[in-house]
């Protein structure tokens, strides 16, 4: 890779990985709670290298690529989506070396599913804004006017991605509930 802000946010996802994977390793087969704790500890400090990595290079000059807004774009994402990350593991980890309860599954449709895609979009929402706090905050920083107009077009990929995950998500479930609602009341209507 010659994109050195690809090759950092690769390595912060590989980081990423390697820091829960081995921070639930060490609380279920090593049995080492604090340890793993520690570890755990340290997933926002790869936030803190890929943000300082991006203020590096717009510092030195480089050209704003997709890869300087995926940044912004990946860290909202870690941010607000990481702690869910980890917790959907630890509960795995427990069931398969600790003898914790079996994970639970979410429903696929209903209330309770909508409730879980909303809750989903929010998150989303919330990662979106993120990304444009940091994103807009570099560009007002360490920018210079070519690439914080650069920059700024982070709100495209942003708004694409909202679109599609509220038509997949909570407008796509509704739309299962109500058509199983109504197929249920055409079922009683023959009884």
């Amino acid at each position: 890779m010659d994109n050195p802000i690809l090759l950092t946010i690769a390595i912060c996802e590989v980081g990423f990985w390697v820091l829960v994977i081995g921070g639930l390793c060490l609380r279920y087969l090593a049995r080492l709670r604090r340890a793993s704790t520690i570890v755990l500890a340290l997933l926002p400090v790869l936030d803190l290298v890929l943000v300082a990595a991006v203020a590096v290079d717009l510092h030195r000059g480089g050209e704003v690529e997709f890869a300087h807004r995926l940044a912004g774009i990946y860290l909202g994402w870690t941010v607000v989506f990481a702690h869910s990350t980890v917790a959907w593991l630890d509960v795995r980890f427990a069931h398969r070396f600790a003898g914790g309860p079996a994970p639970v599954k979410p429903p696929r449709t209903g209330p309770q599913a909508y409730r879980n895609e909303i809750r989903g979009f929010v998150k989303w929402l919330c990662a979106a804004a993120i990304a444009l706090v940091i994103t807009y905050g570099l560009a007002y920083t360490v920018a210079d006017s070519a690439q914080a107009a650069a920059l700024k077009t982070v709100i495209q990929p942003l708004g694409i991605i909202t679109f599609f995950w509220f038509v997949t998500g909570p407008l796509w479930v509704a739309g299962k509930r109500k058509s199983s609602s109504k197929a249920a009341a055409g079922e009683r209507s023959r009884l």
